[in-house]
């Protein structure tokens, strides 16, 4: 992949994955990583936005559950979209997918990228509750979150654009590449552009959200009266800012690299800090199924409907009602579990209580006939 670079720009770097690359190891190892990344995450995420639907739609929704739902459908677009690129570049070795998707799919994914540590931040906003929209206020009304999300979005677009407008096709021999060339003349904005841009969407966001939520996780255990439930949201949240920052950073760390002109880091490093950027997207899911009690017991209902739907031949007591919201379907399923062991009784109990139950004696049989003659006189 070592290449010279033209005079007439200040960097010189790869679009859409490594290319040019020798080795077959390389050629068939990547694919199959990211493509094991991208099934099992997507898999995980669309499973969080049905468990968040149907919460929805049951009338259990949150501003923060809203925000989360925008967030795995992030990492989902990235997972169907930007990963397959980089399995076909790795496989390819060279560019072979035109110069349209040469020139959009770096500055989608980082329009991507953008918008989850954003969206995570505006989480500190939102209420972990749901609050009904009679509430008065700004911030009680969903409007809000829609507003945020389009600000989000158009920024997370906006932010980076020279990535659109410095890719390029170039032809290395018998083989075309995909390329950012940044040209002399524009090192010196850029300079100082590639030194805020990672600063304003990723170091002062990730930051603010560890910081604000650690400090939130602290006062809620040592001050609220019943720190429970908001604990454990805070920590759920905490978790996937603190996932995010620490396997975001070294693709953060070797894009500046590469855009501040130093020497450019080792192609390990840039496989690596790639292969960590689809995997958060696969993380997210994870932590919200393992440690988000509404996650997890959606995941369940979700569980007993599927298993009852596909199992025809069941009785209908085997299964749960699912008539009703979620929450009813979840329970039925969990009475129905544990119902057969509450209503188990042992048979020498059994034998024991069902000879007790008839007090009742007959005269002729009555063992101790005084003691009755006794009452009656």
């Amino acid at each position: 992949m070592d290449i010279d670079r033209p005079a007439n720009v200040s960097f010189f770097d790869f679009v859409g994955g490594v290319q040019l690359l020798q080795g077959e190891d390389t050629r068939t190892a990547m694919p199959v990583i990211l493509i094991g990344i991208c099934v099992s995450g997507a898999v995980g995420n669309l499973l969080v936005l049905l468990i968040f639907i149907r919460d929805f739609r049951n009338g259990r929704g949150s501003e923060v559950k809203a925000l989360l739902a925008s967030l795995a459908s992030t990492d989902l677009v990235i997972l169907l979209l930007c990963a397959p690129v980089r399995a076909v570049t790795y496989y390819k070795q060279t560019w072979t997918l035109g110069s349209f998707v040469c020139s959009t799919t770096d500055w989608f994914q980082h329009s991507c990228v953008v918008a989850k540590t954003l969206i995570l931040a505006t989480t500190t906003r939102a209420k972990h509750t749901f609050v009904p929209s009679t509430a008065a206020g700004p911030l009680y009304s969903p409007t809000w979150i829609h507003a945020a999300l389009a600000f989000i979005w158009i920024v997370s677009m906006m932010f980076p654009i020279p990535q659109m407008l410095f890719a390029t096709l170039t032809q290395r021999g018998r083989d075309t590449i995909c390329v950012s060339e940044m040209p002399v003349c524009a090192s010196d904005f850029m300079s100082l552009f590639y030194k805020i841009y990672p600063t304003a969407t990723f170091v002062v966001p990730v930051i603010f959200t560890l910081a604000y939520y650690t400090k939130t996780l602290h006062s809620a255990v040592n001050h609220a009266p019943s720190p429970q439930h908001q604990s454990k949201v805070t920590l759920v949240l905490l978790c996937l800012s603190g996932a995010l920052g620490l396997m975001l950073m070294p693709e953060w760390g070797t894009f500046t690299w590469i855009r501040l002109g130093y020497n450019k880091p080792p192609v390990g490093l840039i496989i690596f800090a790639q292969v960590l950027l689809y995997a958060c997207s696969s993380l997210s899911p994870v932590i919200l199924m393992t440690m988000y009690d509404d996650v997890r017991q959606g995941l369940i209902t979700i569980w007993f409907i599927a298993t009852c739907r596909g199992s025809k031949q069941l009785p209908s007591n085997k299964c749960p009602k699912t008539e009703g919201n979620g929450a009813e379907v979840g329970a039925n399923a969990v009475s129905n579990a544990v119902s057969p062991d509450k209503e188990k009784t042992f048979p020498d109990v059994e034998h024991f209580w069902t000879g007790r139950r008839n007090t009742q004696v007959e005269e002729e049989q009555d063992p101790v006939p005084w003691e009755r003659e006794e009452k009656m006189l």
